[in-house]
This record gives structure tokens, sequence and C-alpha cells, in this order.
């Protein structure tokens, strides 16, 4: 009971989140019930049983069923039929009741139902190979040093452009200076143009010097972070599905977005000012000397203390928050997530305002972090006045000496006493700059935990050349196991896919089905056994090639915030409109289509929200047939649809499939006599194979399931009389 999920069940087959979902509802003891679909994504076997815990489970309940398939028809008192929500589903009804007992409600794809039904599409992407990840010495940090080796020469313009900004800042102050206790002596005008001359120029030069630094050091610091973010994305890409099933997307989100963009602040706020303010200082304290050699000791040891005694007190106070900063961002980021995902479970088990009152105190953690952080920073400023302070006073003094003793000309006395104020300019936010260096650490390490995390799946370093047809596809004594299962999801499955080929995978929830479907895509490791395409090794070529090969159709596929046609298009983008609406037509959705008021236009809302599940699950379907793989793989196709759609869409499926290679995974067996092998599989192994008329009149589990779905079948008849 301890054992972790991942994110959204994402460990469990979908017949298993199915049926904890079912356990969490009975376990909240409420007296009115609604089960939608509670037998979605079941085998007949697994059916039966939950409709048996059903009728047991709700003595002394009332019971509100939502439903498409018939098995829990029996358990029902009243079964109360609904019109069709649109004239595209017109040849269906719905059926629901009122009744204190186990009413039902079953009916077409299209029509009103209860919402919250996991989107479905299909994505076809073309991968391309992750962008190399520099490696360098020192740890982290030096890694993000080494993303700067293509653009070292802009980002040496800019230590430059910056440090003569900061001189330009330093010479005007002592010019300044200079020149105005030069003229309280009154000398002829000519003799002061020189000064007068050099101090609009390092006016003038100061913002020009640090707009042009700017510039060129956020042009270079941003295109690598933009390479970072990229490399980054890729190998998300690359670690998912199996990579990422114990990943929270709140913290994913936190570390591809937050976590990248402080690493530039590592260039930005770190190394060019810490070079800039060494260059000015060393510059700073040598002219001093020069005037007077005890004022340029006193800034020396002025600036050594704001420059390096401030920033390591400061460092040493905000250590601790600066390293639990990003952390405690994350984890802020998972709580804000789950609660916006898990609203409306949360709110239907009375756990939102627990949840809601995590999230505060998530935010409090991350507030006192940085509370922290900034009173580190106010110790900094302070400290660093402070020794400013000091030092003016200190150069101010020996200077006086050294102008009394004779030492020292008394007009520059005021660029003694002023230069200093100028050069803690450039030491002035160092003690920040620690912090942030700490902070790019902490961030640092949570980006490259994410670029070095072990591959799910075996990449080879020289990919074969992927075979111009995939014909045979053959699986030999495959096994296959997920990560921290202790049994094989596949043991010793044979499988052979010529050109033309049909096959339809069944069994109960849990068999293997869906992992069947994980190794061919290349998205699981077999442990044993070999894959072939064409003769060729599909481990020895890369993962996108094999998927440019293997398509699926899956029954958890997302489809995006966007319009029907942008949906489709992403499977093809420069499909024609004849083409989406022959893709349309093959998936039964093209009527539905053409009643919308903007029609291949029309927007679907984010996860196809304004779509019901059977609409969803077509429309990826579509999208599946658009993209024209050599091998397709269908993984539960007419899911969350009412029988007589489902058993049509298989039928169009079919037909629509005809001399083209397919691996149908299905629960359905209505119109499988059509293909030309069907293959049962229990635990990982195959129990029986072979034509589906054969099969179904022998003794054996596909008779067993041909059995339990006609009695459901006979179910709808005396539901519908």
């Amino acid at each position: 009971a301890d054992t972790l999920l991942g994110e959204d069940g994402a460990g469990l087959s979908a017949g298993q989140r199915q049926r904890l979902a079912l356990a969490r509802a009975f376990l909240a003891d409420r007296p009115l019930l609604l089960l939608d679909e509670p037998t979605a994504s079941l085998d007949g076997a697994t059916e039966a049983e939950v409709v048996e815990a059903v009728r047991r489970l709700a003595v002394g309940r009332t019971v509100l069923l939502v439903v498409h398939r018939p098995a829990l028809l029996a358990v029902a008192d009243r079964v109360v039929p609904l019109e069709a929500a649109s004239p595209a589903d017109a040849r269906l009804t719905e059926v629901l009741t009122d009744s204190a007992g186990e009413p039902a409600l079953i009916g077409s794809g299209g029509a009103e139902r209860a919402r919250g039904i996991e989107a479905a599409g299909s994505g076809v992407m073309e991968g391309q190979g992750p962008t190399p990840v520099p490696r360098g010495r020192g740890g982290v940090l030096g890694r993000v040093r080494a993303m700067a080796a293509p653009r070292r020469g802009p980002l040496a313009l800019a230590l430059l452009l910056g440090s003569l900004a900061l001189g330009s800042a330093v010479g005007l102050m002592a010019t300044s200076g200079w020149l105005i206790s030069r003229a309280s002596e009154h000398p002829p005008v000519l003799y002061l143009m020189v000064a007068v001359t050099a101090t609009r120029a390092f006016g003038i030069g100061r913002a020009v010097f640090r707009y042009a630094e700017r510039l060129v050091s956020h042009d270079a610091v941003l295109r690598m972070l933009a390479d970072t973010r990229v490399a980054v994305y890729r190998r998300l890409e690359r670690l998912a599905p199996a990579g990422l099933r114990t990943t929270r997307r709140g913290d994913l989100l936190s570390r591809l977005v937050a976590d990248v963009d402080a690493l530039q602040d590592y260039w930005l706020r770190w190394l060019l000012p810490t070079g800039a303010a060494v260059l000015v200082s060393a510059v700073s304290v040598g002219f001093t000397a020069w005037l007077l050699p005890e004022a340029g000791a006193a800034l020396a040891v002025g600036l050594l203390a704001a420059g390096v005694g401030v920033p390591l007190v400061t460092g040493a106070v905000a250590r601790r928050a600066e390293r639990r900063l990003a952390p405690a961002r994350g984890a802020l980021a998972t709580q804000v997530a789950d609660l916006l995902t898990g609203t409306a479970e949360l709110t239907v088990a009375g756990a939102l305002p627990a949840r809601t009152a995590a999230t505060r105190r998530a935010d409090s953690v991350l507030t006192r972090i940085a509370s922290r952080g900034a009173t580190a920073t106010a110790l900094g400023d302070g400290l660093t006045a402070v020794v400013c302070g000091l030092t003016v006073a200190a150069t101010a003094l020996v200077g006086a000496q050294a102008v009394a003793a004779g030492r020292l000309d008394g007009v520059l006395m005021a660029v003694v006493v002023l230069t200093p104020l100028a050069a803690f300019e450039a030491v002035m936010g160092l003690p920040l700059a620690v912090q942030y260096r700490q902070r790019v650490h902490k961030s640092a390490e949570r980006v490259y935990e994410v670029l070095d995390a072990p591959d799910p799946v075996r990449e080879p370093e020289r990919p074969r050349q992927a075979p111009a047809s995939p014909f045979p596809l053959r699986l030999e004594g495959v096994r296959a196991r997920h990560a921290g299962q202790r049994r094989d999801a596949l043991a010793g499955l044979d499988l052979t896919l010529d050109e033309g080929r049909r096959i339809a995978v069944v069994g109960i929830s849990g068999a293997g089905k869906t992992t069947l479907a994980q190794v061919l895509l290349r998205f699981l490791d077999t442990e044993a056994g070999t894959y072939t395409l064409g003769g060729v090794d599909a481990y020895g070529m890369e993962g996108d090639a094999v998927r440019r090969l293997v398509g699926l159709c899956a029954q958890d596929a997302h489809l995006f915030d966007s319009t029907v046609r942008e949906n489709l298009l992403l499977a093809r983008k420069d499909a024609t409109e004849a083409g989406l609406r022959d893709a349309l037509g093959r998936a039964r959705l093209i009527d539905w289509v053409d009643g919308l008021p903007d029609g291949l236009d029309t927007l679907i809302g984010e996860h196809g929200a304004r779509l019901s599940g059977g609409q969803r699950q077509r429309l990826a379907l579509a999208r599946a047939l658009l993209a024209d793989f050599p091998v397709l793989v269908l993984d539960e196709p007419a899911e969350h649809l009412d029988l007589a759609t489902a058993d049509a869409l298989t039928a169009d499926l079919l037909a629509a499939t005809e001399g083209r290679t397919t691996l149908l995974i299905t629960h359905r067996l209505a119109g499988l006599d059509a293909v030309d092998e069907v293959i049962v599989l229990a635990d990982g192994q195959v129990v029986q194979r072979g034509g589906f008329t054969e099969l179904s009149a022998v003794e054996g589990p596909l008779r067993d399931m041909v059995e339990r779905e006609t009695a459901g079948d006979l179910l709808v008849g005396v539901a519908a009389g």
C-alpha cells in the first residue's frame, strides 16, 4: 500500500488506475455515489468482478451509474434512456435513473455526460539528437563555465566594457575632484580645459560602456540559456515516458524554467561583476598609491575587506537559504500543479482545504527562505557601507597628514579622498554576487540531474541505418519488465508482422498488452530476446528511427488546446483538406465535425475539454491514421465508446486498415474475425493464438471472453426493450 504510483498513476495500467479510483470512491462512504464509466479500460473477466463488487458495496447507498458498457445494467434497479445530444449521435441512446439503488446511464460517445475522463490523442514528433552537454572541471559550476566555450569572445568583450564603465566612474570622480579643487585657485581657463573635457568624456563613456556591456553580455548569456533549455527539453523527450514516472510535473517545470533561468546569474551577477571589480580595484589602488602610497594601502585594505571579507560573511549567513531556495521553489510549483490539476478529485473527497493549506505552507517556507536571503543582502550592504566610510576616513586622514608634511599637493587631496568612493562601486555588489553564486550552484545541480539522468531505453553509440521497409517485424523470445516490478510484464513472447498483416492482441487487464506496445515503440527495453525491423536489430537503431516506422495511437494520448485542424496537422503538417476529412471519416467523426460552428477550425479546449470521451478518442485515432505509419499500433481505440459506436468504429477501422500492417490491442471482440490472427495474452505469455473463428470454437480463454461479451450484449437488448 505504500508503493509510489508516479504522477497520474504512471506506474499503473489503465485498468489498475480505474480500479484504484473505484476503491477510493467506495472508501469515501458517501450516501449518494456517482460512478462515471467504472468499468472502462477493463477486460470482461475483471469487469465481472467489478460488477459483483459494485453490487456488494452499493448496499445502503444510492448509486448513479453513467455507463456505455452493459454489464452493470444487471445490477441496476431502473434503466432510463436519455435522448441523444446531437444529430450526429441520433442513432444511439443513453440511459439514466433517479431511483434509490443502482441506476445506470449508457449511450453514445458524443452525448453529454460527466466530465473528468483522461484526454486522449496521438502525438507524432520527429525528435532530434540532444544538444551535447558540456563537461568541465570544478563540479556543476565548472560545467556552467564550459557552456560559454563557444562565446568566450563576446564574454571577454563584455568584461572589458564592464571594466571600462566602472573605470569611467572612478575617472569621473577623480577628475571632478581635481577640477573643483584646481578651479578654487582661479587659474586661467585654459588650464582647466583638459580636465573639463575628460570629465565630459568619462560621464558619457560611463553610460555608453555600461549600455554596450549589457547588450553584449545579455546577448551571449541568453543564447547560452536558449541552448541549455533546448538541451533539457530534448533530454526530457529522451526520458519520456518511462524515465519520468517518478518525476513531479511541477518540479520538472520549475527545473525547465526557473532553474535554467537562474544559470544566467552566474555570468551576469557573479563572474562578470567579479572580474570587472578585480580589474578596476587593482587600477584604483595603483593610481591612489601613485599619488600617496599610504592612501593606496588604506584603499587596498578597504577593498579587500568589502570585496572578500563581507562576501564571506554574507555568504555564510545566506548559504543554507540559497541552497534551499531552488528546491523550495520546485516544491511550491509541485503543490500548485497538484492543486490545480486535481481540484475535482480533491473537492469530491473533501481534501481541498487540506491541500490548499499545504500549498500555503509551501509558500510560507519559500517566503521565509527568501526573507533570510534578503537579510543577508541587507547585512552585506550595511557592512560594505561601513567599510567604505572607514576607508574614506582613513584616506582623508593620511592625505591631510601628507599635505601638512608637504608630500602631497593640496589640489590632489580631493582626488585621494574621492577616488575610494567611486572605487567601492566596483565591490558594492559582490556580497549579493556571492549569494547568486550559491543560488546558481543548486539550480545547476537540479538542471544537471535532468541532463545526466540515465536513459530508460538504451540508445546505440553508432546507430544503424533504418531499413527502407520494416517488414518483417519480428519479436522472438522477448522478455520485458517495468522498473521496480518483481515479475516480467512480457515473458518469452514471439510475434511476426508481415506487410499488410493485421493482428489483434487481447487478454485480461495487466496481461501485458500495453507493455507490448511500449516495446514496439522502443519506450521500454527488453530484458532478453530480439526485436528486428526488416532484418535490422531495432536496438541498434535510434529510437526516433524506430518510431518513424512504428506508430502508436494510445488510449491516453494528448490533445492540445487548439483547433481540430491543428491537432490533426500534428501528424502530417502538409496534409490537405481532403486528407484531413478522409482521416476523420475513417474515425467516424466527419459528421460531428461538419456540425461544428467553425468546422475543422473549432477550438477543442485544453486536453480536449470541449469534447466527450468518445470524441477525444476518435480524434486521436484520426490523427494516427493521418500519420500513415508503415506499422500502426492501436491501443484500445474503441475505449470510452458505447458498444454500438465501438463495434461500428472497429468495423470501419478494420476496413480502413485492410492491406495495412496493424496491431490492434482491444477488449472488444466484435469484428475480430476480419483480422489475420488473434493473440491471447495472460501474465505476459501467449496462451492462445490463431484465427478468431477457430479459437472461439474451442475451449479456452478466448471462448470465455466471447461468452462474457455476448452475455453483456444481451443485457443491452433487454435494457433497450
